[in-house]
């Protein structure tokens, strides 16, 4: 299978084993860049951002990064549950969209439609979230939403200010 382009999108709001938010997104950065089959094209800054959920948590940081990968989807999103879980994610234990050591989210694979258990491509709300469409689109502007036929560039600038 010949490399596809992917958008991964991460965010922490709680320690992990590697340290606070920042440090930890920037680890799980460079994790995905060890990824089989995979290179690691771009990566955004880090981005504060208030939560999306339960009140009383934490800001967030958010990044975003694009791949290139000859993995499957089903791959590459098992290689990205186990990060989550190396820096202290127990998905099974969680409130729905509570805060989280890291999470890492499939947002597009290629031009790609899934639905699947477990996984949604393109991310059902991506386009109605800033806190990954800004990271999104500093490494990934002109990617087109295979459902929307939007850039993000375009999805990001119809966001509510």
């Amino acid at each position: 299978m010949p490399p596809l382009p992917a958008a991964i999108a991460l965010g922490s709001n709680l320690p992990s084993p590697a340290g606070e938010s920042r440090a930890t997104v920037l680890a799980a950065i460079a994790a995905v860049g060890t990824f089989t089959k995979t290179r690691l094209v771009a990566a955004s800054s880090l981005h504060e951002t208030a939560p999306v959920g339960p009140a009383g948590q934490g800001n967030y940081i958010n990044a975003a990064v694009r791949v290139e990968t000859g993995l499957s989807a089903r791959e590459l999103l098992a290689h990205m549950l186990t990060v989550e879980q190396r820096f202290g994610r127990d998905r099974a234990r969680e409130e729905r969209w509570g805060p989280r050591t890291l999470d890492l989210d499939l947002i597009l694979y290629g031009d790609a439609l899934i639905d699947e258990p477990g996984l949604r491509i393109p991310h059902p709300r991506m386009h109605e979230r800033a806190f990954v469409l800004v990271p999104l689109c500093e490494v990934w502007p002109d990617a087109l939403h295979p459902v929307l036929k939007k850039t993000v560039r375009a999805l990001r600038d119809a966001l509510p200010h």
